[in-house]
């Protein structure tokens, strides 16, 4: 099984010890895992301003770079939403996933080798919930099941607190957080609210950009409480 490894550009630029867990956890799951050198940004951002047409370039790029491994993996649903969505034909979408639906759905996790005794709360972004389907959706009459809580329940030491609103968007939105900057903070305060409550000492999730979102106004609130990719938590080792 090759695996290509997608890092987003703002994880690579900000976050690298994201996408550093990301690649030990798989490679200590035995797989053997690529990085191509050359990618670039999915194109992403370009796309959601509807500039689209811009991006052609970032789409030629990634199909060149992954379109020979097995399978693809990211620690960033949005990213891999888009790609799945815009760049890439069926066979290619196929293979993309993002990393905890691959260790659930594909590698079929059931024990993980990993210790994090801290009390942590899972914010579950829009894009990995209604997109990906990595987690129910509250306002269904359906079962719930989340692929990210049921990693972190493998995790030693780990107490995952029970939120107000579990699955309530940050805010963040990519360029909505420009574009409605208030209403883009008050609806992060709403979370951060939430965590801070029920006592987390970190606020985990799969996708980064709504982190750094968090990140930023604890910082400004000058909290204690931080924020941690979930491959950092699933790598994180006594």
């Amino acid at each position: 099984m090759r695996v290509g490894l997608f890092i987003p550009c703002y994880v690579d630029q900000f976050y690298p010890k994201a996408a550093i867990a990301t690649l030990n956890l798989l490679e200590k799951l035995g797989l053997e895992v690529s990085y191509p050198l050359n990618q670039t940004c999915c194109g992403q951002p370009m796309a959601n301003a509807g500039y689209a047409k811009l991006s052609a370039g970032c789409d030629a790029l990634f199909i060149k770079n992954f379109s020979n491994f097995d399978y693809i993996v990211s620690p960033s649903g949005s990213c891999v939403l888009h790609v799945k969505d815009h760049v890439a034909d069926s066979t290619l979408a196929a293979k993309m996933f993002e990393l905890t639906e691959f260790l659930t759905d594909v590698l079929k996790i059931q024990k993980l080798n990993a210790t994090f005794p801290f009390k942590v709360g899972l914010h579950q972004s829009c894009h990995g919930q209604r997109g990906l389907k990595l987690s129910q959706m509250s306002e269904l009459v359906a079962s719930d099941f989340s692929k990210p809580r049921q990693l972190l329940s493998m995790v030693k030491g780990l107490e995952l607190i029970t939120l107000n609103r579990g699955d309530e968007c940050c805010g963040f939105g990519g360029s909505f957080c420009v574009s409605e900057e208030a209403v883009s903070v008050k609806m992060g305060k709403d979370r951060i609210t939430d965590h801070l409550y029920h006592g987390a000492q970190y606020i985990t999730g799969g996708d980064m950009s709504c982190l750094m979102h968090l990140e930023g106004i604890l910082r400004r609130q000058k909290q204690a409480t931080k924020v941690i990719h979930v491959a950092e938590i699933l790598n994180a080792e006594a």
